[in-house]
């Protein structure tokens, strides 16, 4: 993968930006550097799925810790894995934290995003406890949450865009596209729909043809 940083610089630039936003004297333990090397390694396996030049070129991935989208995505590779080899509860959480800080996303180590996804702008946006499939999108301001406990259960290539939603034990099928401002609550969406609010602002469902997540994608979704 071409990188900003190598796995000892972006482990000191990451030890540093969590003792700034974080002065409690908790140590980052001495496995810290191997965990940010394999958030790397899982990063690089998204981003060459990736069909966008500033994530791939010419089937490299491209990770700068500079790049704000790049760095949210990285940040809850890092927390998720944290998280899943235990051991460091405050470690994981200051992770979450920091993404909540730099980027305004809120989403929790432990829940289950997918190995590909991607998010974009994802000022505002909440990630909640739902079932996540590969070559997941979403962009700013989107919810996934529950309702009376019950979360979505979200299919392959499902595109959230700016502002939508999907809340509750809602089953949503393969190539799925949400529009803007679209909040679906409780309701099951079948495989390559479009969902949207008309003129009238009545959400509307009608069959769909490429789905809003392949432009993001070189793989077929």
């Amino acid at each position: 993968m071409e990188s900003s940083l190598g796995v000892n610089d972006l482990t000191h630039y990451l030890r540093t930006l969590l003792g700034t936003f974080f002065p409690d004297r908790l140590p980052v333990t001495e496995h810290f550097p191997a965990r940010v090397a394999t958030a790397l390694d899982r990063l690089e396996h998204c981003f060459q799925k990736a069909a966008l030049p500033r994530y791939n070129r010419n089937g490299q991935a491209v990770f700068n810790h500079l790049h704000s989208d790049h760095c949210l995505v990285y940040l809850w590779f890092l927390a998720n894995t944290v998280w899943s080899e235990g051991g460091e509860p405050e470690l994981s959480n200051k992770l979450y934290y920091l993404n909540k800080i730099l980027h305004g996303f809120d989403c929790a180590p432990d829940t289950g995003l997918p190995d590909v996804f991607l998010v974009f702008h994802g000022n505002g946006t909440v990630l909640g406890k739902a079932s996540y499939s590969d070559y997941f999108v979403a962009l700013q301001g989107c919810t996934v949450g529950s309702h009376h406990g019950k979360y979505p259960t979200l299919g392959r290539g499902v595109a959230l865009t700016a502002h939508s939603g999907l809340i509750g034990g809602c089953v949503v099928g393969d190539r799925v596209s949400i529009g803007c401002s679209a909040v679906v609550f409780g309701r099951n969406i079948e495989s390559d729909t479009t969902v949207f609010r008309d003129s009238e602002g009545k959400l509307t469902f009608r069959p769909a043809g490429i789905p809003y997540a392949q432009q993001f994608f070189t793989d077929r979704i």
